[in-house]
């Protein structure tokens, strides 16, 4: 493949080049690969930039300029572990919100996201668990946990209110209550303790939450 040259004033080339942008990816996911093994084995605060960069087989320089600093890697890998691409994704962008809205029934929506979740905390648990840790110790890794939680607080009273639209929901439970039971059930805590902690399988939590919530919610 080879590279598209483009010439501007000055005399000056830019080179547009798709295998420099695979590397440019490649590199950064091999970054944000060596931040989760690390951060998820020995925790943030153990971890340093230097072992990151080993593990990863790129300069430190390399991870400023692809990534960032520490907290800067850890928020990347949170999101995107959110996500389950490479890049963060809007909340309203991501497939299975898009898929609550084409259903009709609150049953069916919250089935969607009780499996959407699940898959989510395989992916984002042992991240989260770290991230925990770290707000401990460093204030911009608390200020990333608290921003997280107000964020998911926020996110479950939009779906709270998508809910009710449906005449389904409890009429005893307002949209605060019922996006507050919603939030705790879709914490990583709650999945340690039943998934890590108790061994249940990512199926039968789904199946949990789906009947926990449909049970709790719904008239």
């Amino acid at each position: 493949m080879s590279d598209t040259v483009k010439q501007h004033d000055g005399g000056k080339r830019a080179y547009n080049s798709p295998r420099r942008a695979e590397q440019a990816a490649a590199t950064r996911a091999a970054v944000l690969a060596a931040a989760r093994d690390l951060f998820i084995a020995k925790g943030y605060s153990a971890t340093t930039i230097a072992e990151i960069a080993g593990r990863a087989h790129v300069a430190v320089d390399t991870i400023y300029a692809t990534v960032g600093r520490k907290p800067a890697l850890l928020r990347e890998l949170v999101e995107t572990s959110i996500s389950g691409t490479g890049q963060a994704v809007p909340a309203e962008q991501r497939d299975y919100v898009l898929r609550i809205g084409t259903v009709r029934t609150a049953r069916e929506k919250l089935a969607i996201y009780a499996q959407a979740i699940t898959a989510i905390q395989e992916r984002l648990g042992p991240v989260f668990i770290a991230l925990r840790g770290a707000a401990a110790t460093d204030p911009e890794c608390e200020a990333m946990w608290t921003e997280i939680a107000h964020r998911r607080a926020a996110g479950m009273l939009t779906f709270a209110e998508h809910l009710r639209s449906t005449g389904e929901l409890r009429n005893d439970l307002s949209d605060t209550q019922v996006a507050d039971i919603i939030w705790s059930m879709n914490a990583t805590e709650y999945w340690v303790l039943l998934v890590r902690e108790r061994g249940w399988t990512s199926d039968q939590f789904a199946k949990w939450l789906i009947d926990a919530w449909t049970r709790l919610l719904l008239q």
